[in-house]
């Protein structure tokens, strides 16, 4: 027997879920620095009396786990608590402005963290035989590497998992894939005074970037692919021409686009420098690929949140999510990753980033929902 999904959502606290949000935003937790987060959620869980299980990723870092119910669950909860760092480590901190909460990671995403815990909370006041079997899984390092989530993934790879990213409450089955390409050029420096002496090797680097620009691939208006520049940097030391510049490029791919086409057509272009770029000397790193994905609609999950949407007065629309994330390695692992949370992309990793608090407890609500459902319970009450 499991509990109705009305008696669930009356055990959600709208105040303690602002309490708990403001709380982690509060505490810094760039990736690799996770550790206060993650103590002061593992206290947070402990409350439940259900086990908080910690997996070490590395010396001081490490994954919180926690199950309800019988059995091996074949649903995971999954929020990433790291955060990129700050833009201005005094400024980082929770405001909150007639129900909107703006601070680091209030939307990537410790809005959805938050209701993910706040949903846990709600479903562990039902008695035990009647709780659904999940798990709530909080991973550290999603902002760099995904170490956290490979970690987990070495040892349980579960049929579904819900990930918490900022998409404004629209469900998104598929997904973005991501690549990072690193681009190095050589010059030979001179005294800035006689640039005809030298070789500036930012000039070369504006070259092949726009070489790159206009592949058709890259076309931005074709919704293939979006390209932007992420960094650029040079030598500086000194009233002198250039002799090296670096850039990182980020890539992102709609979900049927292989990234394996996409680095040939670079790869193509790159030839194409060398022999056109009087003077060229460049290296090229794929530093990261990572495929995207699009799932058959006709699923589960979406008959649950056919049924809890309109309830709470929220439009149903499925989206793609434009950004990477550890949806891309729990695919790739062999689960059925649903990306949904609080907030949107447009403000995080941004001075404005920001979500509501109508938004995460509708969060909270959902997940309830779907770990009810996926049970087989709490879809009629």
């Amino acid at each position: 027997m499991i509990a109705p999904l009305e008696q669930v959502w009356n055990a959600i606290d709208p105040e303690r879920l602002q309490r708990t949000l403001m709380e982690m935003i509060d505490i810094y937790s760039p990736s690799g620095k996770e550790e206060d987060i993650q103590l002061y959620l593992e206290e947070h869980l402990a409350a439940t009396g259900i086990p908080v299980l910690r997996q070490e990723v590395e010396e001081e870092r490490y994954n919180l786990i926690s199950i309800m119910g019988k059995g091996e669950p074949s649903l995971y909860l999954v929020g990433h608590v790291d955060t990129v760092a700050a833009w201005d480590i005094d400024e980082y901190a929770a405001v909150e402005e007639w129900g909107v909460v703006r601070g680091l990671g209030a939307a990537d995403m410790k809005g959805g963290c938050a209701a993910m815990v706040e949903a846990w909370l709600a479903l562990a006041t039902l008695p035990e035989v009647e709780r659904p079997s999940l798990g709530l899984l909080l991973v550290v390092g999603e902002e760099e590497n995904g170490d956290g989530s490979a970690r987990f993934l070495q040892e349980t790879v579960p049929e579904w998992v819900v990930i918490g990213e900022p998409t404004s409450m629209l469900p998104a089955f598929s997904h973005y894939g991501y690549m990072e390409v690193a681009l190095t050029t050589q010059g030979r420096r001179t005294h800035s005074s006689l640039p005809e002496l030298g070789h500036n090797a930012i000039e070369s680097m504006l070259r092949v970037l726009l070489l790159l620009e206009r592949l058709p691939l890259f076309d931005q208006e074709k919704g293939q692919l979006v390209y932007s520049i992420r960094e650029m940097s040079s030598a500086r030391a000194g009233f002198v021409v250039p002799d090296r510049c670096e850039a990182w490029i980020d890539l992102h791919l709609s979900p049927l686009l292989d990234p394996a086409v996409v680095r040939r057509e670079v790869e193509k272009v790159i030839e194409k420098a060398r022999s056109s770029i009087k003077g060229l000397a460049l290296e090229v790193g794929f530093e990261f690929e990572a495929g995207g994905y699009q799932m058959d609609l006709k699923n589960s999950m979406v008959e649950i949140l056919e049924d809890a949407y309109p309830r709470l007065n929220l439009p149903l629309n499925f989206v793609p999510f434009r950004s990477h994330s550890d949806g891309n390695l729990f695919f790739q692992a062999g689960s059925q990753p649903l990306i949904l949370g609080p907030g949107s992309l447009e403000t995080a990793h941004t001075a404005e980033e920001q979500t509501s608090l109508a938004e995460v407890e509708a969060a909270a609500r959902v997940y309830t929902a779907l770990a009810l459902g996926h049970a087989g319970a709490g879809r009629k009450v």
